[in-house]
Formats: C-alpha cells, structure tokens, sequence
C-alpha cells in the first residue's frame, strides 16, 4: 500500500466509533465481568449490606430498649429519692419534737430541783430558827434566873422552879407579842 491510499483510508475512519470487532469482543468481556460479579460478588454484597441493616436495626432496638430502661430506673431513682427526702424530713421533725420533748423534762426537772432546794433551805431555816429560839430561850432564861435572884436577894436553885418560871415569863412575852401584832 501506497503512504497516500493508507492516509486517506485513515481519514475514512472516525476515531470516535471503535470498529466493529473490538466492539463485540468488549460487549462480551463486559457480559462475562458483569455475569461473574452478578453470581460471586453480588451475592456478598447483598449479605454484608443485609447484615449491616440487622446491625443497624438490633442497636436501634437495642438503644430503645436501654432507653426504656433508663427511664425506668430513672423514675424509680426519682422515687427513691421523694421517699429519702420525706423520711428525713419525718426524722428531723421526730428530732425537733424529741429536743422540745428533752427540754420540757429538763425545764420540769430544774423547776422540781429548784423547789426541793427551796423546801430544803426552808426547812433548815426552820431549824435554825427553832435552834437559836431554844437557845435564846435557856439564855434568857438563865439571865431571867440571875436577876431574879438578884432581884429578890435568895438564890433560885430550884431548876424545875426555874424552868416553870421562865416558861410562863416567855408565854407572857410571846402572848403580849402576838396581840401587838394582831392590833396592827
């Protein structure tokens, strides 16, 4: 062939369409490619991606059953801590009324104490003043003694005497006492 002929049958051929041959030996390659993935990978895909869909769909169901649950246990938290709170509030009224109730007994206790130290100091006052009267009252009457004798110039011995004397001396005294008291 001819440089020439070969050129011009060149620019007869449009390098966009592929010649004929080539065309239906890539139609077939194409068939067998498309065939073998069709039956082998395909087939893998459509179960990894099946599978993926279960993965998916269990923890969906999963997250709403743990969900659930968390409400659950939420709501019974939430419970709990109503009850804790009103069982303190229960314990720390019951400690206020205890105080109140240990305060009352302590103020009853210090006013009984209180009153048998009165009774007490009352008493030994009353002693004290029937002492020193018993006392007063043996002084005055030997000074009543003393100067009777000495009044009457003989001596008073006489102890029964004495006492009888001195007694109805402080009678009188004690009667004219409590009729001054009485006029006032």
């Amino acid at each position: 062939m001819n440089p020439l002929v070969q050129l011009a049958a060149e620019e007869a051929e449009n390098p966009l369409v592929p010649p004929i041959p080539e065309l239906v030996i890539g139609l077939i390659a194409f068939v067998i490619v498309f065939g073998f993935l069709a039956k082998k990978l395909l087939p893998n895909i459509n179960k990894v991606l099946e599978q993926r869909r279960e993965a998916i769909e269990g923890g969906i169901e999963k997250a709403d059953a743990a969900k659930i649950e968390a409400e659950s246990v939420l709501e019974q938290y939430k419970a709990q801590l109503a009850e804790a709170r009103h069982e303190a509030a229960r314990m720390r009224q019951e400690a206020t009324e205890q105080g109140t109730a240990i305060i009352q007994e302590m103020k009853a206790e210090g006013q009984r104490q209180r009153e048998e130290i009165i009774a007490a100091g009352h008493a030994q006052i009353e002693a004290d003043r029937k002492a020193a009267a018993a006392a007063l009252r043996q002084d005055v009457g030997t000074l009543a003694v003393e100067l009777a004798g000495k009044l009457v110039g003989e001596s008073l011995e006489d102890q029964a005497r004495q006492s009888r004397t001195v007694d109805r001396f402080l009678d009188a005294l004690e009667d004219g006492a409590s009729k001054a008291e009485a006029t006032r």
